[in-house]
């Protein structure tokens, strides 16, 4: 499995290279996470693996590795429950449901595609899926997905607390930056002005909440040094509510609900184990993790 991989990753296409680190990475995290420890390699194959990330990038990453979101992470919105908007929302990526079926998307008004494996909208720049659409494999690569979404969820929710960056009671993250790290949070998060999060393009951060996740109308989340939302992750026991105009960064996995009200932005994902519910928002899936993220990780797992 690895010599197949570490063959690959040496194709000139830099597309297919980066799907190459995306595999090995996928294959060490699945290894560890099933109780096979990487010291199951040859401290041989560890070096050569080692050494051609450090000859390939040099990267400093700050923060937790990032969740690994599998298939989920093909989605914009994905929900167990339901999708509805008020319309007009501008949806970029796919959007999906299942268990429940399409009937469970509403305000779209889907136009079902001639082999009934997917269906389209004028909101939605991608396809919509839903478990009822039987052509192709849409019904088994759903089921596969949402586990993914159940997966990464439990992934954020578990990981260890750093004493640092724990708040014992509900806070509030409005006018705070928030560097790269893991933050947990022992009630819900409120973010009642605008909030900084300040980073380089590897780094990552993990927000741990037991509660819910509220946004107040008319604020926003501003990124900067580099800093991208598709390593920013925001567990959510409870649900998410972002206020009318407001504006949010970052993946949401949801244990509950996410309703985003009038004219609402977020720049990330919606992973929601209940209903999501929009209202002329706007939501744009953001682009595959970084190159040196990935080969950080990598490195941090074979150590």
């Amino acid at each position: 499995m690895l010599s197949f991989l570490m063959r690959n990753c040496f194709l000139i296409c830099s597309n297919c290279f980066l799907n190459c680190w995306l595999k090995l990475f996928s294959y060490l995290y699945s290894s560890r996470r099933h109780g096979c420890p990487s010291n199951r390699l040859s401290i041989m194959t560890k070096f050569v693996l080692i050494a051609a990330l450090g000859a390939i990038a040099s990267v400093s990453a700050a923060g937790p590795a990032a969740v690994n979101l599998g298939k989920a992470g093909n989605y914009a919105i994905l929900s167990k429950a339901g999708i509805s908007t008020v319309p007009t929302s501008v949806i970029t990526g796919d959007i999906g449901v299942s268990p429940i079926d399409s009937t469970a998307i509403t305000g779209f008004s889907l136009a079902e595609d001639f082999n009934n494996a997917s269906s389209t909208s004028t909101q939605v720049i991608g396809s919509v899926y839903a478990a009822n659409y039987l052509g192709g494999t849409t019904p088994a690569d759903l089921t596969v997905t949402i586990g993914d979404m159940e997966v990464a969820y439990t992934d954020a929710a578990g990981r260890t607390p750093q004493e640092k960056n724990t708040f014992k009671v509900s806070t509030d993250l409005g006018g705070k930056t928030l560097g790269p790290g893991l933050y947990t949070v022992w009630g819900s998060v409120d973010i009642s002005i605008d909030c900084t999060i300040n980073g380089s393009s590897t780094d990552t951060w993990i927000f741990q909440m037991s509660g819910n996740l509220k946004m107040a109308a008319n604020k926003r989340i501003t990124l900067i040094g580099g800093a991208l939302a598709s390593n920013i992750f925001w567990q959510v026991a409870g649900f998410v509510e972002v206020e009318v105009g407001a504006h949010m960064e970052g993946i949401l996995l949801v244990k509950t609900k996410a309703v985003f009200k009038t004219g609402s932005i977020l720049n990330g994902r919606i992973l929601a184990q209940t209903a999501v519910t929009l209202d002329s928002t706007t939501v744009t899936q953001p682009p595959q993790p970084h190159l040196g993220r990935i080969l950080a990780q990598t490195a941090d797992i074979l150590v």
